[in-house]
């Protein structure tokens, strides 16, 4: 009597992990990189070629405003999978299965809301009025369109006070953006993600908190060593 044969651990599938979507601000880390590069410029010329206190004091300098700067423009990011919504703001990073979120909020700052009633903001996920006035008289324009009978490439069905010269053309021609604002579709796309996962036994646990202390001791440090610069002055 034979056994079956059981295949050995090593010739088993891998077990699929979740893959991140990643959420960034294009503009928030253009500029920070602009002004880490303006930054570094000034540092390091006052640095090589200043005199007296001038080297010691924009070494200083530099390692406060550095860390800053890289905290709250390169550093902020939004991470999510099926499991859980990892946030990487300027100083902590939250980590958050999809059960222990009570919701997603979008008001001047995009926030996510535990059941535990904590708040936490998406600084990789900034709020943008002006593209949402936009994306809000777009929204009008196409419902007036759509009643006056104006398809969207430009040809309505008919005459109307919306639609100028034979054939129902528009001199405005035709409006391809999008309907929302682009930071509202990635809070759709995150909303969505927790009616779909919140209840999955997969997304349960409780919410963690680290501090990015590799980011606040350069900052403090920094600001130490000026402080005590600019005192024995």
């Amino acid at each position: 009597m034979t056994t079956p044969d059981h295949p050995s651990p090593a010739s088993q599938p891998p077990v699929p992990t979740a893959t991140d979507r990643i959420y960034r601000s294009p503009l928030g880390l253009a500029g920070g990189v602009l002004l880490l590069l303006v930054v570094l410029w000034l540092g390091f010329d006052a640095l090589f070629k200043g005199h007296g206190r001038t080297p010691w004091l924009a070494l200083a300098g530099l390692i406060l405003i550095v860390p800053l700067i890289l905290a709250f423009t390169v550093r902020p990011a939004v991470f999510a999978n099926e499991d859980r919504l990892r946030v990487r703001n300027p100083f902590r990073v939250i980590t958050l299965p999809w059960g222990e979120i009570a919701g997603l909020r979008s008001g001047y700052s995009n926030e996510v809301l535990t059941k535990s009633g904590a708040k936490y903001q998406l600084w990789a996920i900034p709020v943008s009025l002006r593209a949402r006035q936009k994306a809000a008289r777009r929204q009008q324009r196409a419902a007036v369109d759509e009643a006056r009978g104006v398809t969207p490439g430009g040809r309505g069905g008919g005459l109307g006070p919306g639609a100028l010269g034979l054939g129902g053309f528009s001199l405005r021609g035709p409006d391809t953006g999008p309907a929302r604002a682009q930071t509202d579709q990635v809070m759709d796309d995150l909303r969505e993600l927790l009616e779909r996962s919140g209840e999955a036994e997969s997304a349960q646990g409780e919410a963690t908190v680290r501090w990015a202390y590799e980011v606040a001791a350069p900052a403090v440090a920094g600001a130490v060593l000026l402080a005590i610069l600019l005192a024995v002055g």
